[in-house]
Parts: structure tokens; sequence; C-alpha cells
């Protein structure tokens, strides 16, 4: 079938709004009508070739859409089903099985070959193939063929327009919270970068229990915005020393803190920053070989325990459905993050996002 697809061409260079011709799906596989899918600084620095994935190729990997046809090996799905597609997995190594899936020996290659494992994409145009399948979805278009597990039933009163982001981005913030650094009630946590996956574990943290949260950054309209949101303290660090600054809120030190920028300087400080066997996670993504400093010397005093998370280290058809009941509960405002924009827009989307000016951009088709 022919579909209108964004598609990447070159590093730093506007998406294309093409016709493309799309494949059958296989039989493992989903045909879904995308409703809105966010955008992700994933898919700014794939177009950007800071990870060689292949071009020309559809990014977009935070899509929620409509189930068109259902391949003839999958189970639990029907036409007019509403879903939410997460990341790829195998389903079968080691790591699938015991339940971490966003650590699949396969993941690079089953998110990022923007290819089905057979070779084949399921885009194609006069120029030739177009990569596909990039995180088993590549949602930048009207219409796309899924990875079928990576697709998360909602219910049909679902919000569409909003609920992609909780496939990576806000997935990827609040589940290092909620999963991997688990706050208990009463207390302290410090995040810092105030982007949509900052404030996603913001949000989380306070949806745990944790009663001191602090905001690092150095945009005072965002930290701003944090303290809105459920900030209990902000801390601007252009201003002050961060370090000092969450110690002298703690009286010592955070028992939890959340690494969302993947600057090597940021990093450093948020290990710094905790208390006596603190835990840390980073989740900000940096060039492959970057390399940041850790005061091993200081650090082995501390007995602190850091984690490098991928997508929360989430199972997306649990832990999905967990972050739609919170929000509508009122205990996960993570829609206040977003900020909607036509297809045609997406170029601006991106811009938007990389300059800071909107949090959350989701493209509605």
């Amino acid at each position: 079938m022919k579909t209108r697809a964004a598609v990447a061409i070159a590093p730093e260079t506007d998406l294309e709004i093409r016709e493309v011709d799309l494949d059958e799906p296989r039989a493992d596989e989903l045909r879904v009508k995308i409703v809105a899918s966010g955008v992700c600084h994933t898919d700014a620095i794939i177009r950007d070739q800071w990870y060689p994935v292949p071009l020309p190729v559809v990014l977009g990997h935070e899509g929620a859409g409509i189930v068109e046809a259902v391949g003839s090996a999958v189970q639990g799905f029907s036409v007019g089903d509403k879903v939410v597609m997460g990341p790829a997995f195998c389903g079968a190594c080691e790591q699938c099985l015991a339940g971490h899936p966003m650590y699949c020996v396969n993941f690079y290659d089953r998110n990022f070959g923007v290819q089905r494992p057979d070779g084949s994409k399921a885009f194609s145009d006069s120029q030739g193939a177009i990569g596909s399948h990039f995180f088993g979805q590549s949602s930048f278009a009207e219409y796309t063929n899924v990875v079928a597990h990576g697709a998360v039933k909602v219910p049909d009163n679902a919000p569409l327009e909003i609920l992609g982001p909780l496939g990576c981005g806000i997935m990827t913030g609040s589940g290092a919270v909620l999963n991997v650094l688990k706050p208990t009630p009463g207390s302290s946590i410090a995040v810092f970068g105030t982007g949509s996956v900052g404030m996603s574990g913001m949000l989380a943290a306070k949806a745990a229990g944790a009663t001191t949260i602090i905001m690092v950054d150095i945009v005072p309209e965002r930290l701003e915005f944090a303290k809105e949101l459920g900030a209990t303290h902000i801390v601007n660090s252009k201003e002050v020393d961060p370090v000092e600054a969450i110690k002298e809120i703690t009286g010592g030190g955070v028992d939890y803190a959340l690494d969302t920028t993947g600057v090597p300087a940021v990093f450093a400080q948020m290990t710094k920053s905790l208390t006596i066997r603190g835990h840390g996670a980073l989740v900000g993504a940096a060039k492959l070989g970057t390399e940041a400093p850790f005061d091993i010397g200081t650090l082995l005093l501390t007995g602190i325990k850091i984690s490098m998370v991928i997508e929360g280290d989430a199972v997306p058809k649990e832990f999905i459905p967990r972050l739609i009941s919170l929000h509508a509960r009122g205990m996960f405002p993570f829609d206040k993050l977003i900020k909607k924009y036509k297809f045609e827009d997406i170029n601006q989307a991106f811009v938007d996002s990389a300059d800071g000016s909107t949090l959350k951009p989701v493209i509605v088709f």
C-alpha cells in the first residue's frame, strides 16, 4: 500500500515527507495506522549518525495507533485494537526470559538494525529500499508494520494522541525511578535534567512517595515548571555548585539520583551528590566512546551503587498499563509535558525539542 512517511536522509538534515510503498505485514507483525508519535532525543541522534544506522530510514519509536491488520501467527490482537508500541526484543534470550527484555542480547540489532531479522525492509520508493522497523516500529509514517510482541493493547477510551511517549522517553525516566531506583516513601532524590525524561522521573518519584525531590538544570523557566509539577527544591547548576546545594538541602546527600543528560561532568556531579549507600542511575545517551570522571578513591568509601539503565528496565506490556493507570488517577500527569504538532511540522518539532522550547513534541497524524 501507499503511505506517507518522514524519511531521514542525512545528518543534521530535515526529514523528507515522501509517499512510499509499505509491504505486507509478516506473520509476526501488525499493520498499525499511526494516530500519534512522540519525537525523542534518540530520533535526533540517529538522524545525526551518533550511532551508525543506515540511511535512508523512517525513524519514530514512540508510536500509538489502531491495528489495521494482524499477521497469521499473531495472537491476542484484533483489527481495531488501540495499541502503544514499545521497543523490539527477541523474546528468547536469557535476558528476555529473565524478565528484562530491554537488555535483550539482540537489542541493538532489533532496534537499530532498521530491517527485519531476514534483512527485508518494509518501506521503499522509486529510489530503492528505505530502512524500517526502527525500534520495531518506524512510527513516523501514517501506516507501518510493527513487531507484534512490542505492541501493548490499551483501553478503547485511551487517549492515543498523548500515549506514544510512554513507549520510550516517559517510560525511560519513570521506569528508571520505579523499576530500578525504587525510592521508598519519605526518601530523597535528585534528578539532573528537566527534559521530558527528567520530568517523567520526577513525576514517578512523587508518585512513589519521595518527599524531597530536587531538580537540577541551567534553564530557569524549566526549573520553575518542575516546581509547579511537584519538585520540592530546584538548583540552577549554572549559578551554584549542585553537589554542595544538594548536600545542604538534604544534610549530606540524596538517597537516589538520576542523570538524564549523558553529559560527563553532570554524571560526575550525580555520583558525588549521593549519600552513603545511595543509588544513582544514568539514562542519558552519549556518543559511543564517551567517558566520564568517576572518583573511585573517594567514592569507594561511600558504598554507592550506580546503574546504567535502558528504557527504564521495563516490561512494556506490564509497565505501560501501570503508567496509564497512574495517569488516570491524577498521580502521573505526563500530559503536561506534551505539545502537539502536525505531521507536516515534524522538522519544527525536532528544532523545538533540541532547543528545549518543547519538552515532549508529539506528532499527530
